[in-house]
C-alpha cells in the first residue's frame, strides 16, 4: 500500500467520510458528524489531561528532598 493511499484514508476518516469511500453505506447525518467530532475532541482532551497528570507527578517527585 502506498503512503499516499494511507494518507487519503486517514484524511477521509478524520472528515467522517471513510464509510462513504466504499459506496455501500449512507452518508453521515449532521448529528452523527457532530457526535464523531465531539468524541474525537473528548479523546484528545483526555489524553492531554493524562499527560498533564503525569507531568505534575514527575515534577512533584523531583521537588521532594532526597529524590534528585
Amino acid at each position: 500500500m502506498s503512503p499516499k493511499t494511507l494518507a487519503n484514508w486517514v484524511g477521509a476518516a478524520r472528515r467522517g467520510e471513510l464509510a462513504m469511500l466504499g459506496g455501500r453505506q449512507k452518508p453521515l447525518t449532521e448529528s452523527e458528524q457532530e457526535l464523531r467530532r465531539l468524541r474525537r475532541e473528548l479523546a484528545e482532551v483526555k489524553m492531554e489531561r493524562d499527560i498533564l497528570k503525569k507531568a505534575a507527578a514527575y515534577f512533584a517527585r523531583a521537588s521532594l528532598p532526597g529524590t534528585r
